[in-house]
């Protein structure tokens, strides 16, 4: 059962109203009796059938009533978020998934099959490059990583006769070097595949990528859609599949159903939004529980707000740290020296998101220093809540990539990512100022209880470890740590 930005829930009145707008009324919810005015949660598995026949028609899809059959293929509650989302992105269709990870993860299963190649941006989010490499790759699918993503010739240089699709985020996590889109786009449709954008960090609050070329838009739902730290969810936007050849792709010109027809035979341009919704996210399982859905059609509600004001704070916070003599380099697109300031201005009119990392002069030391002195920002992995947040990737998300490719990625053991929200923002500059103050500051004397001269050394193990616990001191990550830390003696 498919969700279209016409389906008889959006209300005649809201289209063609302004985003803020249609993010409080775009829908209503299907088979409500009751008008409830905040989206109804329907905590069910599943859903009654009338009789025989009725059954048949639910799961042949020919049902008059466009009711659900599980709520893993469908739920009401879901169906009204879907719907809304699709008309913030400006899409044709809309899937919600339990997860951002799911729904890059189906995006890419149903578009690549074994043999296919994939041309990516190097810059994007670490779990998602781990996805490509460490998982696709058992299946035969192939990566071509673009280190220069700013380079339309390094686009094309990548695609191959086998690649079958281009990948790239907005706002890329955490440089926050804006993708141009339109050329990117352009390149993909010459080749006949499609552009599939992870627009977690920018939202449809301040680019839509569907208006500008791309093809599939994918959200981590979590993130600023739900905007309060307190749901999971993925997202998938489409638009109609009339600027790339789905007549390449086996899975939906080749393989026929029982009616003896192809996908791309019955459903044209919408075939490969209707076999992502039929065939693979049900397969794959990665439904939405009915709650965590409210919880992100909540988060849409006030969506527009929050990003214009977390947008602004982090203006003013990317200038400040500027200015400081402590701090090597800003990852700002917003300001004027970026490279990437000029594709900003033209694609994000309003604002620059406000995930950003920032470099410190002092390296490791400083970093581990502002890390622990701040008292606003949370320390925290996550991005886009409503609460300032602030991460050490190096030693986090980062952690089991080498050396080399960290610096490949521009990830140094001095970069902290900030994802900012929507306090105050002199609180915020005044943490951050007092952290800031805080680097060179002597180590208190209890942190130094390893004995080692700075107390910046992983502390050494505790005798013989057996066990367990000896593999997890011999762990990738544990290993990944201490190298890191000895970084600092």
């Amino acid at each position: 059962m498919s969700i279209r930005t016409d389906h008889p829930g959006t209300l005649a009145q809201d289209r063609g109203r302004a985003f803020s707008t249609r993010a409080l009324s775009t829908t209503t919810t299907p088979g409500d009796g009751h008008a409830a005015r905040a989206t109804p949660i329907y905590l069910t598995a599943g859903f009654v059938l009338d009789d025989f026949d009725h059954a048949h028609a639910r799961f042949a899809g020919e049902s008059e009533d466009d009711g659900f059959v599980y709520t893993r293929h469908g739920n009401p509650t879901t169906r009204t978020v879907e719907a809304r989302l699709a008309s913030l992105e400006g899409g044709d269709e809309a899937i919600l998934l339990a997860s951002g990870q799911a729904a890059v993860a189906a995006t890419l299963l149903g578009l690549l099959s074994a043999g296919d190649r994939l041309v990516s941006s190097a810059s994007i989010y670490e779990g998602t490059k781990g996805l490509i490499l460490e998982h696709l790759g058992r299946f035969g699918i192939g990566v071509d990583f673009v280190g220069d993503p700013a380079d339309p010739a390094a686009w094309e240089a990548a695609i191959t006769d086998r690649t079958r699709a281009a990948f790239g985020e907005s706002i890329p996590n955490p440089r926050n070097d804006v993708l141009d889109i339109p050329t990117v786009a352009g390149i993909a449709h010459r080749h006949g595949i499609p552009l599939v954008v992870d627009n977690t960090l920018a939202t449809p609050a301040l680019l839509r990528p569907l208006e500008h070329g791309a093809d599939v838009v994918v959200h981590s739902a979590s993130k600023f859609l739900a905007g309060h730290g307190s749901a999971l969810g993925g997202a998938i936007v489409l638009a109609p599949a009339d600027r790339w050849d789905q007549s390449r792709y086996p899975q939906l010109a080749e393989r026929t159903g029982p009616d003896g027809l192809t996908a791309l035979d019955r459903s044209g341009d919408r075939a490969f939004a209707i076999y992502l919704r039929d065939l693979v996210v049900p397969r794959l399982g990665a439904a939405p529980s009915p709650i965590n859905a409210f919880l992100i059609g909540q988060g849409l509600e006030t969506l527009a707000l929050r990003v214009e004001r977390q947008s602004e704070n982090a203006a003013t916070i990317a200038a400040f740290l500027a200015e400081r003599p402590e701090v090597a380099r800003v990852d700002y697109a917003g300001l004027p020296g970026s490279p990437h300031h000029a594709t900003a201005r033209r694609l994000l009119g309003d604002g620059c998101g406000s995930v950003f990392a920032v470099t410190l002069a002092g390296g490791l030391p400083a970093a581990r220093a502002v890390f622990d002195a701040v008292e606003v920002f949370t320390r925290m992995t996550h991005l886009g809540d409503v609460r300032s947040l602030i991460l050490h990737p190096a030693s986090t998300t980062h952690l089991l990539r080498t050396p080399a490719e960290l610096e490949s990625s521009g990830i140094g053991p001095g970069l902290l990512r900030l994802s900012v929200g929507i306090e105050d923002v002199q609180d915020l500059l005044a943490d951050l100022a007092q952290a800031l103050d805080a680097i060179g500051r002597p180590v208190p004397a209890a942190v130094e209880a390893d004995g080692s001269p700075d107390g910046r050394k992983a502390p050494a193990l505790p005798g013989p470890v057996t066990g367990p616990a000896a593999r997890a001191a011999t762990s990738p990550v544990a290993l990944a740590h201490r190298a890191l830390t000895a970084q600092e003696a």
